[in-house]
């Protein structure tokens, strides 16, 4: 049973008088829980989550982001979403928005989220138009079902060309596009959970960790004028309602974990790297951002 609020007043005041793309862009300020919970955003890349006090992810640079900035405007870490680097259940409520589909391990993930949290937020691309319309870098499609989120493992980016082939020659036109930009909630899993992610994987037989496909640019897709007005005003927004005061005081150290011996025995030397005094592992400081993959790891 769900036990969140899955829309926001203002998200039904704008879905009441039929103006659904502004009430999807507001679900983003949407987070149900108290102003005291402590909130992370894992895979929060170049548009974290306002409402998120900690930031989680993998890299500095991704071409899974067009090469698009990362935020680092509150405490954050570079880890992997399969073996994060945070105490367990150190958090009253994690988000994970567009990071699902992008692992090949859903299982571990998913395991990890409900260890560190206690309750989240998961938001990925329907799998029908994933399947339909596959992203080049989503190893997953991912939908929901009575309250289960059921996973299809992507044995290669394009799995599925015939529907592909018919979807682009018979339906993906202009006035198709216009439809989804409109109306994009059912083209969308959103999955909010309690204390356990009930889930099922349909096919963990397949290996979805397969290189990237060829041919990608890593150009920014932020360059427009009307991109750039809306990346302005993104920006106010995310600093009206981020705890910016709240935030500057949280100790990230007492939140974190060795991802190798998952001890919480860790030191800060005065260079800012990490040290875990169980297993003498040590994390580097990437420009105030500690780096805490498991050691022999190259994400």
């Amino acid at each position: 049973m769900n036990m969140f609020e899955t829309t926001s007043p203002s998200m039904r005041f704008f879905y009441g008088i039929g103006i659904e793309r502004i009430a999807w862009s507001l679900r983003r300020l949407h987070c149900p829980v108290s102003s005291e919970a402590l909130v992370l955003d894992v895979g929060s890349g170049g548009n974290p989550y306002p409402r998120a006090n900690v930031l989680l992810d993998a890299y500095e640079d991704s071409v899974e982001r067009y090469n698009a900035p990362i935020i680092k405007d509150r405490p954050m870490a570079y880890g992997l979403g399969e073996r994060m680097p945070f105490r367990d259940k150190s958090f009253d409520f994690v988000i994970a928005s567009h990071v699902l589909e992008h692992t090949a391990d859903p299982a571990s993930f998913l395991n990890e989220l409900m260890r560190i949290g206690k309750a989240g937020y998961i938001e990925t691309p329907d799998a029908f138009f994933e399947r339909i319309n596959p992203f080049r870098f989503h190893r997953l499609e991912v939908t929901d079902v009575n309250g289960k989120i059921v996973i299809f493992k992507k044995p290669e980016w394009r799995p599925h060309s015939e529907w592909v082939d018919m979807y682009e020659r018979k339906v993906k036109d202009d006035q198709f596009i216009n439809y989804l930009k409109k109306h994009p909630a059912p083209f969308y899993m959103r999955f909010y959970w309690q204390d356990n992610i009930d889930y099922e994987i349909r096919n963990p037989e397949i290996d979805a960790n397969w290189p990237l496909p060829s041919g990608i640019s890593g150009a920014s897709v932020h360059n427009s004028l009307s991109m750039r007005l809306r990346n302005r005003l993104i920006t106010i927004m995310r600093k009206w309602f981020s705890q910016t005061a709240r935030n500057r005081t949280i100790d990230l150290l007492s939140l974190l974990r060795c991802p190798d011996c998952y001890s919480t025995e860790l030191q800060q030397s005065t260079d800012l790297s990490i040290q875990c005094n169980h297993c003498n592992a040590k994390f580097s400081d990437a420009h105030g951002v500690p780096v805490m993959y498991p050691q022999g790891v190259q994400p």
